[in-house]
């Protein structure tokens, strides 16, 4: 009779507003592979999409979760460079490795890109898998010892607002906008902040985001509910507009009016996307012409960006803790995302102790 498989605890995705916590099969770790014992795995905002609408890289039944933190539970043959009980997290986007964008580590814009928690099962179970493809293109982060793990799921949303950030070059003394404050604006702003923005502007137009935002002390919050965005943002700057301004929510209103706010030879990034039946958007191009200002897309983050997140979680100068206002065992999951889809919190964190 054969040896009964060993079982474990995990969120599975059986499709729109279907989510069911149960035992299922533990993965086996085969060559090439790593287990993890997962300890922490945030919810984000696309996590809230796939439980609501579902996503077209995701086929139930299936385990999501992305922004994970684990020990090193088991090693595969022919893995080498980690010992059991190690911490670490997790690259999200993995490459074909063959590409030249792979070639350059820039697995993220790999034209094949299969990600974690969306084609690979996911962190929202008590163990996962860290695919062959993933360990042989170094996915595998180290974290410092002691670090705590909730703090550390916040490297991968952090490392993809990093990525944002790299195109736009904050300088010392610029005047950094940022549309939109969830838990992905107040990480722009923090990032913006470490790099020593002049001045520091948030806009939202939800009242509890911006009773939130207070916390990381921009030096100004402009509600956007009466229109005045644009006008606010030039008041505060002389009439020259903002260096650098970053969309981060969904908006076609946000997205144009960034470049109406954006000051000569400014930088602005599209960092969050659009709904996908209604992708397109209107402005006068002439305003990026005459002032030569640059826009920018970003998409996700690859290893060296994780590296630089961790670095500055890690050293306080990201003061991740700050991010979190919930926690929730794997048993209410649910309740977790339908939190993160109020904006009643900032970063909601599924822990496993």
């Amino acid at each position: 009779m054969p040896d009964a498989k060993e079982m474990m605890k995990a969120a599975v995705f059986m499709g729109p507003e279907k989510m069911e916590v149960k035992e299922v099969p533990k993965p086996e770790c085969r060559p090439g592979e790593v287990l993890l014992a997962v300890k922490a795995c945030a919810i984000c905002g696309t996590d809230g999409r796939i439980y609501y609408f579902g996503q077209k890289n995701v086929v139930p039944p299936h385990i999501i979760g992305h922004e994970i933190v684990g020990e090193i539970a088991e090693i595969g043959g022919d893995v080498e460079g980690y010992e059991l009980g190690e911490p670490v997290t997790v690259v999200t986007s993995i490459g074909c490795g063959l590409c030249k964008y792979c070639e350059r580590g820039l697995t993220n814009m790999c034209p094949d890109s299969k990600a974690v928690g969306y084609y690979y099962p996911g962190g929202f179970a008590e163990y996962m898998i860290v695919p062959a493809e993933a360990v042989r293109q170094d996915a595998i982060v180290k974290l410092p010892e002691g670090m705590p793990y909730a703090d550390a799921a916040m490297v991968e949303p952090l490392s993809c607002c990093i990525n944002g950030q790299e195109y736009l070059n904050v300088m010392p003394g610029d005047t950094v906008v940022v549309i939109g404050a969830g838990p992905i604006g107040c990480m722009h702003l923090m990032l913006a902040q470490a790099d020593e923005a002049g001045k520091t502007i948030i806009i939202d137009m939800d009242e509890k985001r911006l009773k939130m935002a207070e916390r990381f002390e921009p030096d100004l919050i402009v509600d956007g509910r009466d229109g005045s965005s644009v006008e606010r943002v030039l008041q505060a700057t002389a009439g020259l507009g903002a260096e650098v301004v970053i969309v981060a929510c969904g908006s076609h209103q946000a997205q144009m009016d960034a470049i109406r706010m954006a000051a000569k030879m400014g930088r602005v990034s599209y960092f969050a996307g659009l709904p996908k039946d209604k992708p397109t958007i209107t402005f006068d191009s002439n305003l990026v012409h005459y002032r030569e200002i640059s826009v920018f897309g970003t998409f996700a983050s690859h290893r060296r960006q994780f590296v630089k997140a961790l670095d500055l979680i890690s050293t306080g100068k990201i003061n991740a803790s700050k991010l979190i206002t919930h926690r929730f065992p794997l048993e209410k999951i649910v309740e977790g995302i339908v939190t993160t889809k109020k904006g009643e919190g900032l970063k909601s964190v599924v822990t496993f102790e």
